[in-house]
């Protein structure tokens, strides 16, 4: 519910919020998380805490804002943002610059730490006006995967000065967003409604797979890989659908679900309770939604306003994602979508989930934290 959620309001527009990752052992909820800017004069990275514990209301509920760590200036927009660790932080630029930032908890600062200049670029790296967007980051320490507007793709490593690969001419068309299906696979969207599977063992610089949206060619703008189930993939593209797709079988999703009113900004299964999922669009809503549950005993409706919540019979689901991405269970035949936010007007851009806590960044030039996900 909207009680559990705080709110707090930061004069930048924001384009990412992401989770600090917790330590292999740790058993507390996540703590901290960091949000970046865009289309501000002045874009910042900034590090938040979710607040103090021990605030707690008459009920046992959370109170409390976020607080402001600590922030550092960045040029250009925040395009995306991924941990690489518990310190260092990655970021892709507007001006097609990538940016390892390093928190150091000593004294609470950021500072820059290593920077690759016009890692994505138009014509060639020299000339001043040549930047293209880094539009997406992936990492998994010490490796950094980069994809642009360039349609190039970078494999950069953690205090290696030079790339360590680059595929110049991956796409003819943007690319929008980049996840590794294993260690050495990688799967990337672009703006013609494409995934293409690319292997680094091999030296050859294409595809090992394409799919794509038959018909439109709707451009792709996120993706995310099941945690535990790497044959499945889902993404959201500029029509606000969510496709799920099983990249064993054919070339095209398996399921294409109505989702939200314009673009999907991104899309996340959560990484430890997978049989859920967020997505979060451009028309100012942040659907979970939710096949963990046996829904058929509940009624079908659709509230208008308010809270929402539709149920999808297996007619409309493909019965093959109900196997695959409901573990196999057949008594589970239906799935709950609740939008968490019902009367937001303006883009929610990003959304991170750890745990039982939600981070969420708006165009409302606002950051959001919902720690009772499951309550």
């Amino acid at each position: 519910a909207m009680e559990d959620v705080c709110a707090k309001f930061v004069s930048q527009k924001i384009s990412k919020a992401r989770w600090r990752p917790l330590p292999a052992a740790a058993l507390q909820p996540p703590d901290l998380f960091a949000t970046g800017s865009w289309d501000n004069e002045d874009n910042r990275i900034s590090l938040w805490s979710v607040g103090d514990l021990g605030n707690v209301g008459l009920n046992g509920e959370y109170q409390g804002e976020p607080q402001l760590l600590c922030d550092i200036r960045h040029n250009g927009d925040v395009m995306d943002m991924q941990f690489l660790d518990q310190e260092r932080i990655v970021v892709a630029s507007s001006t097609g610059t990538v940016t390892v930032f390093r928190h150091h908890q000593n004294n609470q600062t950021l500072s820059a730490n290593q920077q690759w200049e016009k890692a994505h670029y138009h014509v060639d790296q020299d000339t001043s006006c040549g930047g293209a967007a880094c539009t997406g980051v992936i990492c998994n320490n010490p490796e950094i995967i980069t994809v642009g507007e360039d349609g190039r793709i970078n494999l950069f490593r953690a205090d290696q000065k030079d790339a360590v690969r680059t595929i110049d001419n991956a796409d003819s068309s943007t690319l929008h967003a980049v996840t590794f299906l294993r260690t050495t696979e990688i799967l990337t969207v672009n703006s013609i409604g494409q995934l293409k599977i690319w292997d680094l063992r091999q030296q050859r610089n294409e595809p090992s797979q394409i799919f794509s949206l038959t018909g439109d060619r709707v451009p792709l703008h996120c993706v995310d890989r099941h945690p535990n189930q790497q044959h499945i993939v889902a993404t959201g593209g500029q029509d606000g659908m969510l496709s799920i797709w099983d990249i064993r079988q054919g070339t095209m999703p398996v399921s294409l679900l109505n989702a939200h009113e314009a673009e999907m900004w991104e899309v996340h299964f959560h990484p430890s309770n997978p049989d859920h999922l967020f997505t979060c669009s451009e028309d100012g809503s942040l659907w979970h939604w939710d096949t963990s549950t046996d829904v058929s005993e509940k009624p079908s409706f659709l509230h208008q306003g308010g809270r929402s919540t539709t149920y999808f019979s297996h007619n409309t689901i493909n019965q093959s994602v109900i196997s695959a991405w409901l573990s196999n269970d057949p008594t589970k035949d239906r799935m709950e979508i609740t939008n968490l936010i019902p009367n937001q007007t303006l883009s929610v851009n990003s959304l991170d989930v750890l745990g039982p806590c939600l981070a969420y960044g708006t165009d409302a030039e606002a950051i959001y934290v919902n720690r009772h996900l499951f309550a």
